[in-house]
């Protein structure tokens, strides 16, 4: 499976979802087993380098603004969600974390943000298709800390200066 094909996968089941979180990670888990083992593998793959990817601070800050908080497993289920959204609203978030406020213009704190079962899409395909577990990815471990220049959530002022489209918003 190449990128394509796995930004394809992920954006016609958003479409069908309608956007919703939870349906979008039952209608992946289905569209994953009509594919081979081989493939969910792969698009396994894809979506954990993504994911690991987005472990940034910057980006981290934004989910922490836009969800008013953002623990841990808050900003994990954020990645996940910002993968659901595609590869444009994915890409362009990296690029800028404060371009979200104009990539998801309707982003709600209290449905969005929020794509925990996406991230077990592949695993739950895979076992339904084997009946095993999905075997390890051979991807490098996720980094210890975020990537990029720290970025003190508690410091509102620099949070501020830093992401002025998201603090007007948000904040």
């Amino acid at each position: 499976m190449d990128e394509t094909e796995f930004w394809e996968i992920i954006d016609s089941t958003r479409e069908a979802a309608g956007g919703d979180p939870e349906e979008h990670a039952d209608l992946l888990v289905d569209r994953l087993t009509q594919l081979d083992p081989d493939s969910v593998a792969d698009f396994a793959r894809h979506f954990e380098t993504r994911f690991n990817r987005a472990y940034r601070w910057d980006v981290w800050a934004a989910a922490d603004i836009m969800l008013g908080g953002a623990s841990d497993d808050a900003f994990d289920f954020f990645r996940c969600w910002l993968i659901g959204r595609g590869r444009h609203v994915f890409e362009g978030a990296l690029h800028d974390p404060d371009e979200l406020t104009a990539l998801v213009p309707d982003f709600n704190a209290e449905t969005d943000g929020d794509a925990e079962d996406l991230g077990y899409a592949a695993d739950e395909a895979y076992e339904r298709l084997t009946g095993i577990q999905l075997p390890d990815l051979g991807l490098p471990d996720s980094p210890p800390e975020p990537d990029g220049p720290f970025v003190d959530f508690e410091n509102a002022e620099t949070v501020a200066e830093r992401f002025p489209k998201l603090w007007q918003r948000f904040g």
